[in-house]
């Protein structure tokens, strides 16, 4: 797709990307650079950096980078065409009428509409004649007709294809109906049989902090299987991004989220008045759902069903939450076996009881532990503190560990300094593998960035680092190739993917066009302009010279030309005594 050069820069002029990215992260200036938590993964020292005069970004952590149109693409999981829409309405800038496709962006939009007329049609259902059984049953598990109308909720008749009608009679299509999953196809005939997804279900719509409807919950009214019926990964949605009621609790939060379960308990969470409740969207918590969370709270309260399952959930929410810098607490819930169940039964204060009595997460994963052995024998005590000490070493400092070891050293009856030894030896080794992965991501970044080679990257390491040199320069002083000795031929380099670097940068700057990552990301993918901001970053190391780039021209012919000349020691007797004859000719 074709947007002009042109329309890019002018785009990139308008924008500046520290403005773009400070509502994500919380930006510091250090020098002429910013720096921030990395938005793209868990992490609690900043290593994500803005470079203001190159309108770029890139974390040294997690290798993510690029420029305005790429943080926006991964952000807002947007294709390129539809970044660039974003960030000219941002600019004020019209898009060109001519020279795009937006085909994709089309078909997202217009599956937006559908679902959105689909929502209406659902929530017209229930609360018209034919939605009063679900309407009764929400009713009475206490759910008023506001909070209904405030989340939205519906009723898919018991119908083989009354939404289907009703989206036809809108001018929507079958086909584009089953890409947005809200109709299922059969095939066993030549032609294909269209029918509603969701039948006789109360429905819930999942909504983007945009205020979109990008897909739906189906609940049955009874005990029959499936209990729920989701909506499947579209164009438009991705369960394991998205978080369920935070568009209504991300504002006013008081800096608390609780993150529940299902979609009844974070409706009856609100009903009862804690409208910071959020859940995830049939799916175990995920990072990108853990960093979205983090962006609009400061703790999170975890409010996860009471049986074996909800216990497993929150072990694993808990490692998930463990890098993100979160406070996190857990409720015991205790009088029912959910949020939902708890509040009707107990009660609004009681409830808020267990919230007030939560335990934080090394006091969880401590019970979590105890409860695997017999404290009562020896054997059982020493065995508890044994892995109680791994929890303890997760504490960020020595004050947190000093008390937790006294607390369990009074419990326990043994000396508190023992405990703190062997914390503090748990602690220097997580210490020393978190740095040995930190060296190791350093180095991946700083070298090839694992593309393939035209040749092994270990034998053609010095040509490796010569082409990274030389592109870093040219994407920092695009000026600096007019001025070179000789410019390097594209089959000089070892590594493909420097090579269509290098070969994508030359040609523009060979045609007096730009070649900044702006303009470079029309041509590539967000994970290769990730690795392209990685050497731009790298270009900050260098002492930026023409008489630089020649070096890394020279080191590139010398390199190709011992390729070019074979190995005694790997050819055959036959090829070798050719060698030698053409030699003495």
């Amino acid at each position: 797709m074709a947007i002009s050069d042109a329309f890019l820069q002018e785009l990139r002029s308008r924008v500046d990307i520290e403005s773009l990215i400070s509502p994500y992260v919380n930006l510091r200036r250090r020098g002429r650079l910013y720096t921030g938590l990395c938005p793209f993964h868990n992490e609690k020292t900043p290593s994500f950096t803005v470079y203001p005069d190159s309108q770029s970004f890139y974390c040294f952590g997690c290798g993510a980078g690029g420029e305005i149109i790429t943080f926006i693409r991964r952000i807002e999981n947007l294709d390129f065409v539809e970044a660039v829409k974003v960030l000219a309405e941002r600019a004020g800038l019209p898009m060109p009428e001519d020279g795009y496709d937006d085909s994709l962006m089309k078909k997202r939009r217009a599956m937006l509409e559908a679902n959105r007329e689909a929502a209406r049609f659902f929530h017209e259902t229930l609360c018209g004649g034919k939605g009063q059984k679900a309407l009764r049953y929400l009713t009475n598990r206490g759910l008023s007709r506001e909070l209904i109308t405030r989340f939205g909720l519906g009723f898919a008749p018991d119908s083989w294809d009354a939404l289907l009608g009703h989206m036809k009679q809108k001018g929507f299509s079958a086909p584009e109906l089953y890409q947005a999953n809200l109709v299922a196809a059969s095939k066993r005939t030549e032609k294909v049989h269209y029918y509603d997804s969701f039948r006789n279900r109360i429905m819930f719509p999942i909504i983007d902090l945009r205020g979109n409807v990008i897909a739906f919950g189906g609940r049955v009214l009874d005990d029959s299987k499936p209990k729920y019926v989701n909506t499947s990964d579209t164009l438009v949605y991705k369960k394991s991004q998205g978080v369920y009621a935070l568009n209504l609790a991300k504002n006013g939060n008081g800096g608390k989220l609780i993150l529940a379960e299902g979609y009844m308990d974070v409706i009856a969470l609100h009903q009862a008045g804690f409208t910071n409740a959020v859940a995830c969207l049939g799916t175990a918590l995920t990072k990108e759902q853990a960093k979205l969370l983090s962006r609009y709270a400061e703790e999170v309260i975890l409010a996860y069903d009471s049986d074996e399952a909800g216990s497993e959930a929150t072990r694993k929410a808990l490692s998930v939450f463990n890098t993100t810098g979160l406070k996190i607490r857990v409720l015991r819930l205790e009088g029912g076996k959910d949020p939902d169940e708890i509040i009707r039964v107990k009660g609004r204060e009681y409830f808020q009881r267990l919230i007030d009595g939560a335990a934080n997460d090394i006091e969880y994963r401590l019970l979590a532990e105890r409860k695997k052995y017999d404290t009562a024998t020896a054997d059982g005590k020493l065995n508890f503190l044994k892995s109680a000490v791994p929890v303890l070493a997760t504490l960020p400092g020595p004050i947190e560990r000093d008390v937790y070891a006294a607390r369990l050293a009074e419990e326990f009856g043994v000396a508190k300094d023992a405990i703190v030894i062997q914390v503090d030896e748990a602690v220097k080794k997580r210490e020393k593998n978190r740095e040995r992965q930190k060296t190791g991501r350093l180095q991946k970044t700083a070298m090839t960035f694992g593309f393939k080679t035209t040749s092994s990257a270990p034998a053609n390491i010095r040509a490796v680092k010569a082409e990274e040199l030389l592109i870093s320069a040219l994407l920092r002083n695009p000026d600096f190739y007019s001025k070179l000795s000789r410019a390097p031929d594209p089959d000089d380099f070892v590594t493909d993917f420097n090579k269509r670097v290098y070969t994508a940068i030359s040609e523009r700057l060979k045609s007096g066009k730009p070649a900044d990552l702006t303009v470079l990301s029309s041509e590539f993918t967000v994970e290769e302009m990730e690795k392209i901001a990685g050497l731009s970053a790298a270009a900050g190391a260098l002492s930026n010279t023409v008489a630089e780039c020649d070096d890394c021209i020279n080191v590139l012919k010398e390199e190709k030309n011992k390729r070019k000349t074979p190995n005694p020691s790997e050819i055959s007797d036959e090829d070798f005594l050719k060698l030698f004859n053409k030699k003495n000719t």
